[in-house]
């Protein structure tokens, strides 16, 4: 379980990155996002999400880290990524602007996250 909660954190990384650049191509190019890119969103979203379940698992298992940031780090990632779905505008380009932009911090507390946990 360890060694898939280690592996789905450097996907879910990857995955992130590849939204947070697609996302602010879009908006500083002030186009639409296709259908293609919602899905790559929705990716980087679930394999976070994901992430926090393999997690609380780990947790259930006993296994538990010295660093208690590790959990801090998770838990505003998560709120990171969700935080659009209930705060963002309904003008589309300023709603991409908030999914791109929390895409953007839930990356960088992934990465914080994960550099806790080694």
């Amino acid at each position: 379980m360890r060694d898939l909660h280690a592996l789905n954190a450097l996907v879910l990384i990857a995955a992130n990155l590849l939204a947070f650049g697609w996302g602010l191509y879009f908006v500083l190019r002030k186009r639409p996002p296709g259908r293609i890119y919602a899905h790559t969103l929705a990716l980087a979203q679930a394999l976070l999400i994901a992430q926090v379940a393999l997690g609380l698992l780990l947790l259930s298992e006993g296994r538990r880290l010295a660093d208690d940031l590790h959990y801090l780090y998770g838990v505003l990632s998560l709120l990171a990524v969700l935080s659009p779905w209930i705060y963002a505008p309904p003008v589309p380009a300023r709603r991409l602007a908030w999914f791109t932009g929390a895409t953007l911090l839930a990356t960088a507390l992934a990465v914080r996250a994960y550099t806790t946990a080694t």
